[in-house]
């Protein structure tokens, strides 16, 4: 080891220059990382680089700092990284950017490699006195690139790529077997066919040049403040540091900074900072971490609580209390970024014949990101003509103060927008998405499986595992369809039937994905399988999550099960018992058929077909006995958790139903049935206890789910809204506000008690995954579920979290069991890594499956002829009052949304004879529980859970996700809706349902109408009129409306 001397020049935060020596140390043994290493570098452990490669690469330091993403590409391999340039890219682009470099470094799919070069005592480069820092850097890569051409004794040729021209003349011909390129060049020569590489390449260049050809102009935004000012100002309280969150429904307009501890600090701030239009945004994007100063109070404004009208208008998913709608609230002006969160943006170039058509030549166009929060990126471009009208992925730059819009290059294209798979890319894109088709390096981890070869139990893991095969009746009980298969359950009597012994089954996923393995990082990347409307994408391969892994019926499988031993009589719990079985799944029941077994209904069973009469019934009653069992006990487990607090919340589902050529033929609201309860109980009871069992034995490391308690600004709408139907709500604990829900029920109206769940579940927090050394044990509790400590262990296949909590319930059998764990577990700093990570993914896995949804509703509508076609009109129950509107519930489609009560033009909606609405000028007035318009027709009133009938259609924009349009059609129930939801039977059938529903209400018109004087000639060409305008028809004959309004809705509707 040898000491030199390093030499910082460092300024302090009040400006004062400092000069600091440090002791450096330099090493001739430094690992390389290298497969064709010869000089016993300890290598061990890590990522090599393979030896089968033409060339090693090693990229300047100018190249990491702007080209970071060609590098990224897998096809570019061999690349060596060194300290010099990881450095500077922490120092000049920041944490996030190093971040990223670090990812790729750790990414095994990736080969590349980081060289602590100015440790290693033959490639250290001292700076010399007068050197610039661009040139010392420059030379101690080319330093690195000749020390590994000599390290490997000449056995690997060493390229050096750089965009310093004049570094490129100066080192190209100094060392035979060390090349001095561009990055052009290298892209041309070693990877001519790699296009996408060539084109982000030129995109980057572009946005450089014109970087740096850009003339100072005229001053749009204020420069921003100091880092060192930024942080005394946030120290002293003077300014305010947190998250930019910019409004979905006024993103010109209206956003604020909020960030963790701003309440506790300030009462003022408990509701964040708003920042009012762009000029006071000052360049800051949706996501940044920004620095705000507080503008005086007599400046505070207030959020605007009216229905924002055009693309992204509505607030049907504002989260916050009304009062905060009204109130001046604290309002100030971005000062500074510490943080730049920019990532991927699709963007739409605009159309020939839009406002930009006379720039075309220009090549540098104004891109209409996909999302409403982001402002339009100006992106330099050769192909403006052929981008027209496609979603495209851009990257901004940066953003000057001397202009209005940040700068960016193109990435990739994604297809023409409107096209089903652009749009399914682009919901991926813009929620950081990223799930390639599994690697063959991943795919060899893991065992073969074929019909010709099936995978088989090994004999010594049959040893070591408890067999409940011929011991257990083994079921699991999934949706219709299902390929990953979780979880099984069992239930059986013991000790003459004075116990119960009930067992929870998962499938055994880290016996097949070892910890650190290709297959185990990928799936932690994903943290979680994607559910979209009509496709997943599994976090497992196929072969695991859809066969090794999944229990299916009739094949052997490994499992991690609970099993407890409950009292016969009390339920109670005598024994429980964790462990690692062998099991075979008897009955794989979806739902719909379990449920069917309980009620004792028709039901065939896939199993039990070819058996004889009295097997089969033999096995029918046994089956249907454990069914029982288990209603029985999750009855218990739900009051018990009941009489804790235990929340019974509603959510808003519906589910596309697809055709075999994927087109959308129904939407379907989701049909709760006993059995769903019976076996969520049984899977929340599994999470508990295993909660209990892997914090008790790491208190400090154990992975745990929480559910903090709701802010109370938030129950604000809640409890006005059940106040305006009489109802009170408490909402001061759990127990309290499961207990006001219970009672508030209309029982002339029981989507009344519907709306107010759904109310209770919007103002809910997000439950979170934590690492128990990071939280008191206060903290642990899970507010919905009523639990002191709950995890998540059930469905492995599908969510990382469970895979954890598998290795550390794994670990503490091996503790109790005397057995060495292995693997240490991992420690609290990295476990918080991991749950961070994964509740991101969860995030964004929970926003593409709505945006999923909301894209295959307008998929629906936008088929149907909003005029004419009776589905489009649907009934739909008001559930909060706005300036200018209200929000709507549609129970059918499972639709939320704002319908407008006043227009641009100034009109209101007006209700005349009968009900029906149409557009007059007028004035509308807002109360706390209703609205009213007045016109005039008069005055029109619209109360909270008030019943109408709406016309749902689709608003299409060019630039951005298609919308779908609410509209009054009448201030009464639409006559078409059931008081009740569609049976179960008939939800998978729901197009031929409705089929057959008109054609005996045309029956029953035509026998009323038999019996009734005859019509005239204008009432018969109204009941079968073709007219596409359904107000004018209705108008006419508001009439006739009033003599058998039932009748001649019926007519209407058999007829439309």
């Amino acid at each position: 080891m040898k000491k030199t001397e390093k030499i910082l020049h460092l300024k302090s935060c009040r400006g004062r220059k400092l000069r600091v020596v440090r002791e450096h140390y330099l090493r001739e043994r430094v690992p390389c990382y290298s497969g064709l290493c010869q000089a016993d570098c300890d290598n061990t452990g890590a990522k090599v680089l393979p030896g089968d490669l033409t060339h090693y690469v090693v990229p300047d330091v100018a190249v990491v700092l702007d080209y970071l993403e060609v590098l990224e590409f897998r096809e570019l391999r061999g690349v060596v990284f060194t300290q010099t340039a990881c450095q500077a890219v922490q120092h000049v682009k920041g944490r996030r950017q190093y971040n990223r470099l670090r990812n790729l470094l750790k990414d095994p799919q990736h080969d590349c490699v980081l060289f602590a070069n100015e440790f290693q005592e033959y490639s250290y480069c001292p700076r010399e006195k007068g050197e610039r820092q661009e040139e010392w850097q420059t030379r101690c890569v080319y330093s690195t690139a000749v020390w590994y051409y000599n390290h490997l004794a000449g056995m690997k040729d060493v390229v050096m790529i750089t965009e310093d021209q004049a570094a490129a003349a100066r080192y190209g011909s100094l060392n035979a077997g060390v090349y001095v390129i561009s990055v052009r060049d290298f892209l041309v020569n070693f990877l001519p066919e790699l296009t996408a590489a060539h084109d982000l390449y030129a995109a980057v260049s572009q946005a450089l040049q014109e970087k740096e050809s850009e003339v100072a102009e005229k001053k749009e935004f204020a420069e921003h403040l100091p880092a060192e000012v930024l942080e005394a100002g946030v120290k002293s309280g003077r300014y305010v540091q947190g998250t930019l969150n910019v409004s979905k429904h006024r993103a010109h307009s209206e956003a604020s900074v909020t960030a963790e501890g701003l309440s506790t600090k300030n009462s003022d701030l408990s509701w964040g900072v708003l920042v009012c239009g762009a000029k006071n945004r000052n360049r800051a994007v949706h996501g940044d971490v920004v620095v705000v100063e507080l503008l005086p109070r007599g400046e505070w404004r207030g959020r605007d609580s009216a229905l924002a009208e055009g693309p992204g208008g509505g607030g049907a998913e504002e989260k916050r209390g009304e009062d905060a709608d009204r109130k001046p609230m604290p309002t100030g002006r971005v000062v500074g970024v510490p943080q730049r969160n920019w990532r991927d943006y699709v963007v739409t170039f605009p159309p020939r014949e839009g406002p930009q058509a006379q720039s075309r030549n220009t090549q540098r166009l104004l891109a209409v990101p996909w999302d409403h929060r982001i402002p339009k990126i100006r992106v330099s471009t050769q192909q403006a003509d052929a981008l027209q009208d496609h979603r495209v992925v851009v990257r901004i730059d940066s953003w000057e103060s001397s202009s209005l819009y940040p700068n960016g290059h193109s990435v990739r294209v994604l297809g023409r927008a409107g096209e089903l798979e652009t749009e399914v890319q682009t919901i991926l894109i813009e929620n950081g998405i990223h799930v390639p088709p599994f690697s063959d390096a991943q795919l060899r981890e893991l065992p073969a499986s074929s019909p010709e070869r099936p995978w088989a139990v090994d004999a010594a893991q049959a040893a070591q595992r408890r067999d409940l095969r011929r011991s257990h009746l083994v079921f699991s009980v999934d949706p219709l369809g299902c390929e990953d298969v979780d979880d099984a359950l069992s239930v059986r009597r013991l000790a003459g039937g004075t116990l119960l012994e009930l067992g929870v089954h998962i499938a055994d996923v880290t016996h097949f994905v070892a910890e650190g393995s290709l297959t185990d990082l990928e799936a932690r990347a994903r943290a979680t399988t994607y559910y979209l409307a009509d496709r997943r994408y599994d976090m497992l391969p196929a072969v695991l999550s859809a066969d090794l892994c999944s229990l299916l019926g009739g094949v052997d499988r490994y499992a991690m099960s609970v099993v407890w031993e409950l009292d016969a009589q009390t339920l109670a719990v005598e024994k429980v018992w964790y462990g690692r079985t062998l099991v075979r799944s008897s009955y794989q029941l979806h739902y719909e058929l379990a449920q069917a077994l309980l009620d004792g209904g028709a039901a065939e069973v896939p199993e039990l077909r070819g058996l004889g009469p009295a097997e089969r019934d033999a096995r029918l009653a046994e089956l249907t006995g454990a069914l029982e069992t288990l209603t029985r006990v999750a009855r218990h487990l739900r009051a018990h958790r009941d009489q804790g607090g235990a929340l019974e919340l509603e959510g808003v589902e519906v589910r596309a139903q697809l055709d075999e050529q994927r087109n959308i033929t129904a939407l379907v609201p989701r049909q709760p049935l006993e059995v769903h309860e019976t076996v969520a109980e049984c899977m929340i009871y599994a999470n508990h206890w295993v909660a209990r069992k892997i914090q008790e034995a790491f208190p400090h490391q154990a992975l745990l789910r929480r559910h903090p308690p709701p802010r109370q600004e938030f129950f604000s709408q809640l409890v006005e809204s059940a106040a305006a139907r009489g109802f009170t709500v408490d909402t001061r604990s759990n127990k309290a506000l499961a207990d006001s829900l219970d009672r508030a029920v209309d029982p002339r109206d029981p989507l009344v008690n519907r709306m107010l769940r759904i109310m209770a579940t919007s103002a809910m927090s997000q439950a979170v995954y934590f690492s128990t050394g990071l939280q008191s044990q206060d903290q642990f509790y899970h507010y919905g579920l009523a639990l002191d400590r709950y995890t998540h262990f059930t469905s492995p296949i599908r969510r990382y979290a469970d895979v954890v909590v598998h290795r550390l319930l794994t670990a503490a059998i091996d503790v109790d069991e005397g057995r060495d764990p292995g693997r240490a577990v991992a420690s609290n700093k990295d476990l918080e890594e991991t749950t961070r990570h994964i509740n991101n993914k969860n995030r964004a896995s929970q926003q593409a499956q709505k945006l999923s949804t909301e894209l295959f509703q307008c998929l629906y509508f936008k088929e149907r002829d909003p005029q004419s076609d009776q589905r489009c009109l649907a009934d739909a129950v008001i559930y909060s009052i706005r300036d200018n509107g209200v929000l709507v519930f549609v129970p059918e489609y499972g639709v939320k949304g704002p319908v407008y009560m006043k227009n641009r033009e100034g009109q209101v909606v007006a209700t005349g004879e009968g009900g029906l609405c149409e557009w007059q000028s007028g004035a509308v007035r807002r109360q706390s529980d209703h609205i009213s318009t007045t016109s005039s027709c008069g005055t029109s009133t619209f109360r909270l859970f008030d019943h109408i009938t709406v016309c749902v259609s689709v608003r299409s924009t060019h630039c951005h996700a298609d919308a779908l349009h609410l509209e009054a059609v009448s201030n009464r129930p639409h006559r078409g809706a059931e008081p009740k939801r569609p049976g179960a039977q008939g939800r998978s059938q729901l197009v031929q349902e409705v089929v057959r529903l008109a054609e005996e209400a045309s029956q029953q018109a035509r026998e009323k109408a038999a019996r009734r004087p005859k019509l005239s000639r204008e009432e018969r060409e109204f009941s079968q009129s073709q007219t596409p305008n359904l107000y004018s028809l209705l108008e006419e004959v508001r009439e006739l409306a009033l003599l058998d309004l039932e009748a001649v809705s019926q007519v209407a509707a058999a007829t439309a």
